[in-house]
C-alpha cells in the first residue's frame, strides 16, 4: 500500500519535473544571468543584450510579462529612438552623429539647434526658430526674434 502511494505521488510530480527540461533534448532551461542565444533557452523565455556587449543572457521579464532588451544611458551612440533608455536619440553638436539625450521637461525629444550668430540655411537650425541674411552681400545667420510679437525680422 505505501508503494503504491509512493508510486503515485512520483507519477504526479513527473509532469512538474517534466516542465523544467526542454523537449527531446532531455537538458535543463537556463537561469537569469546564464548566456544564452535563444528565447527558448531560458527559464524566463527571455534571452536579450544586457549591455553594450553582444553577448546576450537569460533575462527575467517585467511586470507586464514583457521581455525587454537593454537600452543605452544618455551620452551613448544610437541610430534610433528604440535603443535609448530616454526613448530620444538626436544629434548634440555640429557633427551628424546621433547620441541618447534626455527629453526636456516636458518630455518632448528635441534636436540640438545652433547657438546666436552661426551660419545657416533655413529657420529650423537655429535655437531662435530665425534664420536671417543680415545684409544683401552677406550668409544667413542665426539671430534672436525681435518686437513685441518675437518676430523673426532682420535687426
Amino acid at each position: 500500500m505505501a508503494s503504491a502511494r509512493r508510486l503515485l505521488l512520483l507519477l504526479c510530480l513527473l509532469p512538474a519535473s517534466l516542465a523544467w527540461r526542454r523537449k527531446g533534448l532531455g537538458q535543463s532551461y537556463k537561469w537569469i544571468g546564464e548566456a544564452c542565444e535563444r528565447h527558448e533557452e531560458c527559464q524566463s523565455s527571455c534571452c536579450v543584450k544586457n549591455s553594450l556587449s553582444p553577448q546576450k543572457f537569460c533575462t527575467p521579464r517585467n511586470v507586464f510579462q514583457q521581455c525587454l532588451s537593454w537600452q543605452k544611458p544618455n551620452g551613448h551612440s544610437c541610430q534610433g529612438h528604440s535603443e535609448c533608455q530616454s526613448g530620444c536619440c538626436t544629434t548634440n553638436g555640429y557633427r551628424p552623429q546621433m547620441f541618447c539625450t534626455a527629453r526636456t521637461l516636458f518630455l518632448q525629444c528635441l534636436p540640438w539647434r545652433k547657438p546666436r550668430g552661426d551660419f545657416c540655411l533655413k529657420h529650423s537650425e537655429c535655437r531662435s526658430k530665425c534664420c536671417v541674411r543680415l545684409s544683401e552681400l552677406s550668409r544667413h545667420r542665426c539671430v534672436p526674434r525681435s518686437g513685441i510679437l518675437a518676430q523673426c525680422l532682420p535687426p
